[in-house]
């Protein structure tokens, strides 16, 4: 079926996540890139433990409470003004250099993200980055009850934009999600810039090269994407 609507996932595909670093090493000198790296992962988890618990969708407790896990985990006290100043830094994360003019290129047809974000965490997000204008849908998976990977994630799309599952292509650089999405029906490509994640050299693993061994390969699960691409700009010539 012809491709009527391109989906994104927001943090890590269209939005930098490690632009938080910065920050956190401005506010924990010599553990920012502990920090981030921990921080990413565990948020991560924390949404997934809160699907199985039957717990609310709230992508911004998820973040602030593996904000504190992470900050423990560094020896650095989490204090509110800390968790505040840290955990703002996802309302205005860096948007990748080539997601403006991707988004432009796919003008004929339906653009939208769908992401874990609250309503209120997307909003200035997407407002600020300024590429509200290219969009046709935000969506949050608030409205579905779970995190991604439930397929009840997926199905917002469909509801809000009006596409079937197999008119969709889904863009994801996170491994389990484009597994999700994969199960669910769309049609995925997944964004690996930089390549693949090589296998570290012998001796200790840097936080940041961790994180990149676990989050920036595809999962094992049998549900591989249908296209893999190294920039968002080549998004264009997979929609027919």
């Amino acid at each position: 079926m012809r491709t009527r609507a391109v989906v994104f996932d927001a943090y890590g595909t269209l939005y930098d996540v490690q632009s938080v670093a910065a920050a956190a090493e401005r506010h924990c000198p010599g553990r920012g890139d502990l920090i981030t790296q921990v921080w990413r992962l565990k948020q991560l988890e924390y949404t997934w433990l809160r699907s199985l618990m039957g717990a609310p969708p709230d992508f911004a407790l998820a973040t602030r409470q593996s904000l504190a896990f992470a900050l423990k985990g560094a020896g650095v006290a989490p204090e509110p003004a800390l968790l505040d100043a840290l955990a703002e830094e996802y309302l205005r994360l860096a948007l990748y250099p080539e997601a403006r003019a991707a988004l432009e290129a796919l003008s004929g047809v339906k653009r939208a993200i769908l992401s874990n974000g609250t309503a209120a965490m997307l909003a200035p997000l997407v407002e600020g980055s300024g590429i509200r204008p290219l969009l046709d849908a935000v969506i949050s998976v608030e409205g579905s009850g779970a995190f991604k990977p439930s397929p009840a994630c997926y199905r917002l799309v469909e509801q809000v934009l009006g596409v079937p599952p197999d008119a969709v292509l889904f863009v994801s650089s996170n491994g389990f999600d484009v597994a999700g999405a994969k199960a669910f029906g769309f049609r995925v490509a997944q964004v690996v810039r930089g390549g693949a994640a090589a296998p570290p050299q012998a001796g200790p693993v840097a936080p940041a090269a961790l994180f990149r061994l676990l989050r920036g390969r595809t999962e094992a699960l049998g549900l591989d994407a249908d296209h893999v691409v190294g920039s968002l700009m080549d998004l264009a010539g997979l929609v027919d």
